[in-house]
């Protein structure tokens, strides 16, 4: 309950005062690559129930039919604005909108797409006991996942097999041990991660 009094009263306030940074990256994308300015894409959430996620559109228009990963930094599939607002995380902002709406809370495992989901054993489907949420240890873990995944020969068999089942690892390690102090040195320690 309190957690998510926290999560509608910070998204609400975040959401008001960065208005005018989200109109300024609209337009940005809007001029760099046809196509909307935001990206709608299907996740798995609490109990399995599956939400649209919000972000940024990052990536030229049905880029995604080319696979679901992004393979490092400089992926051809991504617009030069997209490179600068996914270095920042500045992409992930529309995400405010499903803590807002319920979809997601501010820390909890990120949410993935079902072909993977459909993957976890019946241990790991048990991070699908909370909410997802925009941050996680993970996420600061694997801040630069993208380039990881860049230097192996085959990113999606590295996906899988190593960075998916160390993700849900530490995201169960949270399930166990959450509290709202934990939530809040998450928070903190992805902001810290965002600027070095």
């Amino acid at each position: 309950m309190i957690k998510r009094l926290f999560d509608i009263v910070i998204s609400l306030i975040a959401l008001i005062m960065l208005l005018p940074l989200f109109i300024l990256i609209a337009i940005a994308i809007k001029i760099n690559s046809r196509g909307s300015a935001f990206y709608k894409q299907t996740r798995v959430g609490k109990d399995g129930n599956e939400f649209e996620l919000f972000k940024f559109r990052t990536m030229y228009i049905n880029s995604d039919r080319a696979g679901l990963l992004t393979i490092g930094s400089k992926d051809y599939r991504i617009t030069s604005v997209g490179y600068w607002l996914r270095k920042y995380k500045l992409d992930e902002l529309p995400q405010l909108l499903n803590v807002l709406k319920g979809d997601m809370s501010f820390v909890g495992p990120r949410p993935e797409v079902r072909k993977y989901v459909n993957l976890y054993t019946p241990a790991q489907l048990r991070v699908l006991s909370v909410k997802p949420g925009v941050t996680d240890w993970a996420s600061i873990k694997y801040f630069d996942e993208n380039d990881i995944l860049a230097g192996s020969d085959d990113p999606e068999d590295m996906y899988i097999k190593v960075i998916v089942p160390s993700k849900i690892s530490k995201n169960l390690e949270y399930i166990d041990n959450q509290d709202l102090f934990m939530d809040l040195k998450i928070i903190l320690s992805t902001i810290k991660r965002i600027f070095q």
